[in-house]
């Protein structure tokens, strides 16, 4: 495999993002809102302090699993789909390159686009709370960016895997509004019916929560900010107390999962279909 190659498709996939223009209207939509509720936890720190704060953790973490999911499904489903409609996938592999040059350029490349948003998006409202509140609390902020990039980095894995069996663009954006959807509706409230119907303890209800990125994210984001989930019910209480402080490697463990096994899923999908 050539790095060089490998570069040089990266490189044109960020050029190809900065161009997107529903990529641009969600970073600007991220951006604003958690500066917008940057700015009301900087506003309520003397009257509220660290529960003010813990609150706003709270909003910044569920503006996260709304939005960054949705931009990685979508700029993942795009990008090898579209090029497929067109034809210009084909002419790519034509060329002396590898599928895995491609996808894993692609990859990189998108990677990097998602960074940079998320970048912008925590950045303005990043510097407004280290002026005004505790180190701790920073770290707190920075700890649930990288948490974020993380997400990032799962939904873009799985909106390549969708990409590398649709046909047609508007396929992948559709597969990957429904896959969306999917994760966001068997979050709190499908976990909840299913733990009723299913009368299932809640062992299983924690382990099904990991199935799903996006509550592993926030199960990691509460416990790495508040240090207990007395706040997530049975299924928190039951996580602290089996697992402790090994909790928290656990669920970074568990995302890490997220973000390899769809990364080569569909690395194994595209070699295997290709342009077809």
């Amino acid at each position: 495999m050539d790095a060089r190659t490998v570069l040089a498709f990266a490189t044109k996939e960020l050029r190809d993002a900065r161009r997107n223009r529903w990529f641009l209207l969600h970073t600007g939509a991220l951006a604003a809102l958690s500066l917008g509720i940057s700015a009301l936890a900087v506003s309520s720190q003397g009257a509220f302090g660290l529960a003010g704060f813990g609150r706003t953790t709270a909003s910044l973490v569920n503006l996260v699993m709304l939005v960054v999911p949705l931009m990685g499904l979508t700029l993942g489903a795009l990008s090898l789909a579209q090029e497929r409609e067109r034809g210009t996938l084909l002419y790519v592999l034509a060329q002396p390159v590898t599928p895995s040059e491609v996808f894993l350029g692609k990859y990189l490349g998108l990677a990097l686009a998602l960074l940079a948003s998320l970048a912008l998006g925590f950045g303005a409202s990043g510097l407004l709370i280290a002026w005004r509140v505790s180190g701790a609390q920073v770290q707190g902020y920075l700890g649930l960016a990288g948490l974020s990039f993380g997400l990032a980095l799962a939904s873009l894995g799985l909106g390549l895997v969708i990409s590398a069996v649709a046909r047609r663009a508007s396929t992948a954006v559709g597969l990957a509004i429904f896959a969306w959807l999917a994760l966001v509706l068997l979050g709190d409230l499908g976990l909840m019916g299913t733990a009723m119907v299913l009368r299932i303890d809640v062992g299983a209800l924690f382990g099904l929560t990991l199935l799903n990125p996006l509550q592993v994210f926030k199960i990691s984001a509460i416990a790495g900010s508040q240090g207990t989930l007395e706040v997530l019910g049975p299924a928190g209480v039951f996580a602290f107390r089996t697992f402790g402080a090994g909790l928290l490697p656990l669920l970074l463990a568990v995302l890490l999962a997220w973000v390899v096994a769809p990364l080569a899923a569909g690395l194994g999908l595209f070699r295997w279909r290709g342009a077809l």
